[in-house]
């Protein structure tokens, strides 16, 4: 299990329940250069992500996390077992946000690395994949191949 003093964290909440109080067994951690989940009381379970995975960000303030001044944060992330991240209901999102993004972009300069670096063929959209381009290529060539006996 890790303790206070095992890693640096930036930002560390809970996940907040009713009325806005962290009454939960879900914590995150920001730390330079990963984002961290544990979740569970006796059992732990802890997911990180390496940071400059993270493709994109969205914000959402549902009306009773407004209320209480707690919002959810929604990543995707270039990660194969946590393709979307979800920072449920923490305090000060915005301000959450503003450090994650800050972290973010330290990370990509570090690697080198700016969001577009990270799709692949398909330009990120699912069902698209490198074989569904090679069938329209090859489709294509027999096209002309096949234009080119007419005369």
């Amino acid at each position: 299990m890790a303790k206070k003093q095992d890693f640096d964290y930036i930002w560390t909440d809970k996940k907040r329940t009713l009325f806005g109080l962290p009454i939960s067994f879900t914590r995150y951690f920001l730390t330079e250069d990963k984002f961290i989940t544990r979740k569970g009381f006796l059992s732990l379970e802890e997911d990180e992500l390496d940071l400059y995975k993270v493709t994109d960000k969205k914000l959402v303030l549902k009306f009773f996390q407004r209320i209480f001044k707690c919002g959810t944060i929604i990543m995707n992330v270039k990660d194969v077992d946590t393709p979307i991240k979800e920072i449920r209901s923490v305090k000060v999102p915005r301000q959450v946000l503003s450090m994650l993004d800050k972290q973010i972009n330290i990370n990509r300069d570090r690697y080198n690395i700016r969001g577009r670096d990270m799709i692949g063929l398909g330009g990120g959209h699912p069902g698209f994949d490198q074989m569904d381009a090679m069938d329209q290529f090859d489709h294509d060539v027999h096209d002309f191949d096949d234009h080119s006996d007419i005369g």
